[in-house]
This record gives structure tokens, C-alpha cells and sequence, in this order.
């Protein structure tokens, strides 16, 4: 006899669920782990731009490119700022997918826990049948000797 487990769709929907949930904590990892590069770019232009600025300062070039190296520097600065609160609202994105993650790992969890004891319990029930039916051939052998 084949084990058939009555709740055996919901197991799946609850490992599915946990798929799901493991591709959107993936997703925003991601996403963090772009922001924070894209903040080393910023700082790496900024410093890039810094650089070349004191060149210029140094040589005859005119205040108005100084000026507008120096407004560029300060839009890098105000993308730093924001890419900063980019990334603190991407951690805390990935935050709220890792507990939504452990949520559904914990109710697969249950799920798988219920079929495993439904599996144990019907391979002892089975074990008993076919016990069961070995006493009986042997008792109908025995009585056929006996006769």
C-alpha cells in the first residue's frame, strides 16, 4: 500500500510559500548590495572630482570651472546622503524579508514535521498488517499440518 497524505497540498504551499519567501530576501540582498556599490561610485567620483579640482586650483584655469567643479562635488555629496538612506531603507527591507523567511520556514517546518509523523505512523500500521497477514498464513499452515 502506497502512503498518501491527506494534507499533502498544503505541505506543498507551504514549501512554496518559502520559496517565495527565500527569492525576495535573495531580491533584496540584491538591491542592498547594488545601493551600497553605487555609494562606492559616489565616493569614488567625489574623490576622483576633489582631485582633479586641486589640479586645476593649482594651474590658470578660470573660477568659473573651479565653481562648477565645486557645485558637481557638492551634487555628489547630496547623493551620498540619499544613497545612505537608499541603503538603511534596503536593510531594513532585507530585515523584514529574513523574519518573513523564518515565518514560513517554521510553518513548512510544522507541515513537514505532521506528514513525518503521518509516514511513521502508517509504516507502523502497515508493518502490523503485514504482520498480521505473515501469523495468519502461518497459522492456516500450521492447521493444514495439523490435520
Amino acid at each position: 500500500m502506497k502512503f498518501n497524505y491527506s494534507f499533502q497540498k498544503v505541505v506543498d504551499l507551504k514549501t512554496s510559500e518559502k520559496n517565495h519567501a527565500e527569492m525576495h530576501l535573495s531580491s533584496a540582498i540584491g538591491k542592498l548590495q547594488a545601493e551600497t556599490h553605487t555609494l562606492g561610485q559616489l565616493f569614488s567620483d567625489k574623490d576622483h572630482m576633489a582631485d582633479s579640482l586641486q589640479d586645476k586650483a593649482t594651474n590658470a584655469v578660470s573660477a568659473f570651472q573651479l565653481q562648477q567643479m565645486q557645485d558637481y562635488i557638492n551634487y555628489i555629496d547630496q547623493c551620498i546622503l540619499q544613497k545612505r538612506q537608499d541603503i538603511q531603507m534596503a536593510q531594513v527591507k532585507v530585515e523584514e524579508k529574513k523574519e518573513h523567511l523564518t515565518t514560513k520556514m517554521l510553518d513548512e517546518k510544522v507541515w513537514l514535521q505532521a506528514r513525518g509523523k503521518a509516514l511513521e505512523s502508517f509504516q507502523k500500521d502497515e508493518g502490523l498488517r503485514e504482520q498480521n497477514e505473515l501469523d495468519e498464513m502461518a497459522t492456516v499452515r500450521f492447521a493444514s499440518r495439523a490435520r
